[in-house]
């Protein structure tokens, strides 16, 4: 009976996976990676990615001997942070940031300097509403039923053995992208023109979204699907 009950748990699996509407299945962009950030690391590796664009920026302008000015700005580009706006990833990303640029051999200014070129960052938290899963490559699934397709006439053993593969398959097709993410933008501005300008977007631990929120929470994105 064993490999009786294991063909109707595989049925109802995959009736509740397919679902029983009639209507157009809703179907999301091709499978894509995305970065998680989830440590201080992580935000010296993108500073070092960042120094690296702007020193190559400054390089290819001729601004060899120029200094740059780094601020950390809210809102917009022209706003810089005041008391009580920064966050930890303000300052740790600033210092960060001032770091590997001196690394790299590019002037920057400790203070204010009028003949400085000003490099802005800023972060923006995007709040998703709705419950969100990112999809595992597809193949998996395929290859396992057909494996398991083989396996029908194996001892129950076997069996057994096979539907816990599956089952542990299938739990890890998805996973939960939880409902924050931060889109980190990092300007240089000469005479009112852009020289570099990147923006990165991450993932974020949901419990951590205060390393990157302002305290007056006014410039939290969110998007619903609804």
């Amino acid at each position: 009976m064993r490999p009786i009950v294991f063909t109707t748990l595989f049925t109802l699996f995959i009736l509740c996976t397919s679902g029983c509407s009639r209507i157009p299945q809703p179907v999301t962009y091709d499978f894509s990676e995305q970065q998680k950030m989830q440590a201080a690391h992580h935000w010296d590796i993108l500073a070092n990615d960042v120094a690296n664009q702007i020193n190559k920026a400054l390089l290819s302008h001729e601004y060899v001997n120029t200094p740059v000015l780094v601020r950390a700005t809210c809102g917009t580009e022209n706003s810089v942070c005041k008391p009580g706006e920064t966050t930890q990833f303000n300052e740790g990303f600033r210092d960060l940031l001032i770091t590997q640029l001196v690394h790299f051999g590019v002037p920057t200014s400790a203070t204010e300097d009028k003949n400085a070129i000003i490099v802005n960052y800023k972060v923006q938290v995007v709040y998703h509403r709705d419950k969100r899963i990112a999809s595992r490559p597809p193949g998996a699934l395929t290859a396992l039923s057909a494996a398991v397709t083989v396996l029908r006439w194996a001892t129950w053993d076997v069996q057994a053995v096979a539907a816990a593969g599956f089952l542990d398959v299938a739990n890890s097709a998805t996973d939960d992208a939880g409902q924050y993410e931060i889109i980190i933008t990092t300007s240089m501005i000469s005479s009112n023109k852009y020289l570099f300008r990147t923006s990165d977007i991450y993932y974020i631990n949901d419990a951590d979204f205060w390393h990157y929120q302002d305290n007056t929470q006014a410039r939290e994105i969110q998007i619903s699907n609804h």
